[in-house]
């Protein structure tokens, strides 16, 4: 058995059988790459069928001593186990040599939220005199008031658009579909957009239906939004380091706060388990236990 076959095979099994998105399925390979970059040097190329327990161990002290995180190591880690778990599935493996393979212990990281203040100081940062002002602002109101990941944002589709129901649908991971409510504050800022810079644009021709263009009348990219969000922080001078899925987590952390049903919050962010949404419930505990020891004459 050949590495380069066997991760053909996952890689489809990824795409056709778990439907993950480009993303994620590079994400998966890319963690298989490093265990057979890493037999390659140490272990004289030992095959995908060969691999024991001893290699795996091996591999892990490796990535201890290249200094990599905890958390990545688990991430590789368990891309490594949904490798072994197809190759097993397909009869390529009589054993997981990945079953006793133990991932190191993480503490939970909870991410970093912005208050309503903050938002409101990045969507006011923006130039509107710019070109792309207008886009930029509808983007950031979409991105909070519907708790977007970045890559659901970059293919939203005008068609996806529906402003008298209130709602936006949106193609989230492994092309399952959800609606999520739109703000009035997002319906408004996408309108304007749609009827100043994009209504200008020379839009390419596959990318009539995708709702935010560059100027070239293409389909954003990812990175462009970091960029985009990077540049509105250091312009306002905050200190915390943000991203898109900052404002994801926000828009979570505000509806919990508020009282919204944990379910209902799953289903507008697009989660297929609750344990994943639950996080945000920890986020409001903690932020109920400074309030008490910072306010209350007992604490």
């Amino acid at each position: 058995m050949k590495w380069e076959e066997s991760k053909k095979g996952y890689e489809n099994y990824l795409k056709l059988e778990k439907s993950l998105s480009q993303n994620s399925i590079s994400a998966y390979i890319n963690d298989v790459n490093k265990l057979a970059n890493f037999l390659d040097r140490k272990h004289k190329g030992v095959a995908p069928d060969k691999v024991k327990l001893d290699h795996l161990k091996a591999f892990v002290e490796f990535l201890n001593e290249r200094g990599v995180s905890p958390r990545t190591q688990a991430r590789t880690i368990s891309g490594i186990k949904s490798f072994y778990k197809y190759l097993l599935i397909e009869g390529d493996i009589e054993n997981d040599p990945t079953s006793l393979l133990e991932s190191p212990k993480i503490g939970r990281k909870l991410p970093d939220i912005l208050t309503m203040e903050e938002i409101d100081s990045l969507i006011n940062a923006i130039d509107l005199n710019k070109a792309e002002g207008q886009r930029n602002k509808a983007m950031l109101e979409t991105l909070y008031s519907c708790g977007l990941r970045v890559s659901e944002l970059v293919n939203l589709k005008i068609t996806n658009l529906f402003f008298e129901q209130g709602f936006i649908k949106v193609e989230g991971k492994g092309e399952k579909e959800r609606l999520v409510p739109a703000s009035k504050s997002a319906i408004e800022e996408i309108n304007k957009y749609l009827n100043t810079y994009r209504k200008k644009l020379r839009v390419s021709k596959d990318s009539e239906n995708i709702l935010f263009l560059n100027r070239r009348g293409r389909k954003l990219s990812r990175v462009m939004i970091f960029t985009i969000i990077k540049n509105l922080s250091e312009k306002v001078g905050m200190d915390k380091k943000i991203s898109p899925h900052t404002f994801r987590h926000s828009f979570a952390t505000h509806l919990i706060n508020g009282g919204a049903d944990l379910r209902a919050v799953q289903e507008m962010l697009g989660h297929e388990s609750i344990l994943t949404t639950e996080i945000y419930t920890h986020l409001d505990r903690d932020y109920l236990k400074d309030t008490i020891q910072q306010y209350h004459p007992r604490s």
